[in-house]
């Protein structure tokens, strides 16, 4: 196992804490073995085996615990009668109501628990009914760039970072995909399997939706206007160009079931003027690189915008709080806020004449404020500050402790 420590610094201070830990994120985004991680992390401090329960609720051998009453059954039959109980509990979301039942058994027994799921049943309204104010989560993503070495350093060589870049803007970063030499054809393969099961699994299945053609429509819409801002009228009346049928409402409660999967990001748009939140003209990202190639093809025309893509599901991984700036009729590409603390960006793919410098840099000019304010850009340049404006390479960016 790759040590994922961007998330187990954030999980470990939270052991013998008495909150329900709660996993969630994409399908094969590697919860199952942050969760391995903790258990040996749990040994590791002497803590005993027999005190500690892993329970994987999509395995054959768990067929026979087919409800709640089940669940509940099986493991209370198992907990360590002279001590806590460390209970890691595997896709829990194939248990209906299991949310009942860890409110359970924290109330009533001496017990630790974790647990990670992949879809929307994992922030449902239940879970706020059963588990106010006694559950924190964790969203866990594909890998991060720096993760995305750590894995090529493990397995193969690497080449320079910036090579290195333009590799994981073409694969992705599911984890399972950097532990073999995959050809980038197997890779895709591969992802739109993981597509598929979401699709078909997470959401069709689920909300037993019939027109399933509308929902894939919308998929490559969103996919294929990465990183422009649109409004659900917009995509609505697209569709219906399409000689499709779709109101308003249901591309809207589409839209939020692919968010609930985590096949898509949501970025709201933020008045750096005003310090007001808008509603209106959103911008959609991708959970992976790798999602939008399997399902679209791969074109070099599209790296600028997937280069957009992985610095906000990095800033999302770090933990910010990211938003589309408009500064009175300009756009800044991301403010993002942590802690009380605040960052601008501009991203590009090159800059090659004095309008499109005028335009990153000038943007930015406006705000008058003391942050930290960033052109992330992947051409070649002098690296320095304009102004008090930080340029660097996206790769060098990534890499970097702290923004």
């Amino acid at each position: 196992m790759i040590y994922r420590e961007l998330y187990m610094n954030r999980i470990l201070p939270f052991v013998d804490k008495p909150f329900i830990k709660i996993l969630t994120g994409i399908r094969r985004s590697g919860k199952s073995t942050i969760l391995k991680m903790i258990q040996a992390k749990l040994l590791d401090s002497g803590i005993k085996s027999e005190q500690i329960l892993f329970y994987r609720f999509d395995s054959i051998e768990l067929e026979f615990i087919k409800t709640a009453s089940d669940m509940f059954n099986e493991i209370k039959k198992n907990l360590y009668p002279d001590g806590k109980t460390y209970l890691l509990l595997d896709e829990v979301q194939e248990i209906e109501n299991w949310e009942k039942v860890v409110n359970s058994l924290m109330t009533d027994f001496d017990v630790d628990i974790f647990v990670t799921g992949s879809n929307s049943r994992m922030m449902s309204s239940e879970i706020s009914t059963y588990l106010t104010g006694r559950y924190i989560a964790f969203k866990i993503f594909p890998l991060t760039f720096a993760e995305y070495l750590n894995f090529r350093r493990e397995y193969t060589t690497i080449a320079d970072t910036r090579a290195e870049l333009a590799r994981f803007i073409q694969f992705g970063g599911f984890p399972a995909l950097h532990l073999y030499n995959f050809k980038l054809d197997e890779v895709y393969t591969i992802v739109r399997d993981i597509y598929n099961s979401i699709i078909f699994t997470d959401i069709v299945k689920r909300n037993q939706i019939r027109k399933i053609d509308q929902l894939e429509r919308i998929v490559k819409y969103v996919f294929d206007n990465i990183g422009q801002t649109f409004s659900v009228l917009t995509l609505s009346k697209y569709i219906r160009s399409q000689n499709r049928n779709l109101d308003v409402e249901t591309v809207y409660a589409y839209l939020e079931k692919l968010e609930k999967a985590y096949i898509i990001q949501r970025c709201s748009r933020y008045d750096v003027r005003g310090k007001a939140h808008l509603k209106t003209q959103e911008k959609f990202y991708v959970a992976d690189p790798a999602l939008r190639h399997s399902i679209l093809g791969y074109n070099p025309d599209s790296v600028a915008v997937m280069l957009e893509n992985i610095v906000y599901i990095e800033l999302l991984a770090r933990g910010y709080e990211v938003f589309v700036g408009k500064f009175d009729s300009h756009e800044i590409d991301f403010v993002a806020s942590l802690h009380g603390d605040k960052i601008y960006i501009q991203v590009t793919y090159q800059i090659n004449n004095a309008d499109t410098e005028k335009r990153e840099y000038q943007n930015l000019l406006k705000i008058k404020d003391n942050y930290p304010k960033y052109v992330l850009r992947m051409d070649n340049f002098a690296t320095g500050n304009y102004e008090g404006i930080k340029t660097m390479h996206i790769a060098d960016f990534l890499l970097t402790d702290k923004f």
